[in-house]
């Protein structure tokens, strides 16, 4: 029996193991408390006002009554352009990145400039939108103008997020169609791409949530207090769900909270749902991955 007794570097081992697991378990319930009470108050404040009159409705007597349905419907558009925008540059670049360049020290500024423009607060972000779309190229202030600003802002997220993708798909993938005769870009498009999509999803998962809940970058380049109309294209203003919030809550007075907690209510849940429904595609791409 003593051959097979604990040997006291095996409990001191064994004591380190069960430290670090709970001091990981406590940091892990310090980060998961506060959303929740912050989801919970949420619900507990902003469900009383969901209704259907409240999700399609205008707001009325200056926004301190009526619905939100202007605000919805201003960012799907900004959401939906910045995407169209933001997604096809930053997986092309990513793949350019990855796959085509050479490491050189222009490579290395291309690097260091997509780290350096992720940290840029979203305010300078906002004011270049104002300079180079606003003014500049003369968009106005308009849906066009405001979703530009955001595809920028969101970028350098896609372009890091897509490439760490593609550096994952093995080499070894690469050089069997090497060997077949196949191109570059066919090795791209048919074995690279398709095995990567899942962490090109996880990119425009984050873009789709920062953009939903941006304020700074879409206050002066295309977002409105009140639009008495639904936007018809990229040319009109749009009232957008996280401005309407912010006026509601530091402009309006005698806004009933139900109505404000509603409308954070709604920005946090359509934000939950784009991200449910992309965690679900991504899962089913990920099981049908042969390695």
């Amino acid at each position: 029996m003593g051959v097979f007794a604990t040997s006291p570097e095996s409990r001191r081992r064994h004591r380190s193991q069960q430290v670090a697991f709970a001091v990981l378990l406590a940091m892990t319930v310090l980060l998961v408390l506060p959303v929740l009470a912050i989801l919970g108050m949420l619900v507990w404040r902003g469900a009383p006002a969901l209704s259907l009159e409240f999700l399609f409705t205008a707001p009325v007597r200056g926004m301190t009554a009526g619905g939100i349905w202007p605000a919805i419907v201003g960012t799907m558009w900004l959401v939906g352009v910045s995407l169209a925008i933001s997604a096809p540059i930053g997986v092309l670049a990513a793949v350019y990145l990855n796959e085509y360049a050479r490491d050189s020290w222009v490579t290395r500024v291309i690097h260091l400039a997509i780290v350096n423009l992720a940290g840029v607060p979203s305010i300078v972000h906002a004011l270049f939108g104002v300079g180079a779309f606003v003014l500049f190229f003369r968009f106005g202030t308009s849906i066009l103008s405001a979703s530009l600003t955001l595809a920028i802002m969101t970028l350098p997220v896609i372009i890091a997020s897509t490439k760490e993708a593609l550096a994952a798909v093995p080499m070894t993938f690469r050089e069997a169609c090497w060997n077949v005769g196949a191109s570059r870009w066919q090795t791209i498009w048919h074995v690279v791409l398709p095995n990567s999509i899942a962490g090109i999803l996880t990119g425009i998962i984050l873009q789709v949530s920062r953009a939903a809940g941006e304020t700074a970058p879409i206050l002066f380049t295309g977002a409105a207090v009140f639009v008495p109309f639904l936007p018809q294209s990229v040319n009109d203003q749009c009232m957008a769900l996280s401005m309407h919030l912010f006026t509601i809550s530091t402009q309006v007075q005698s806004v009933p909270q139900s109505i404000t907690y509603g409308t954070a209510l709604v920005l946090v849940l359509l934000v939950v749902l784009v991200n449910g429904v992309s965690i679900v595609i991504r899962s089913r791409i990920r099981r049908r991955r042969k390695w």
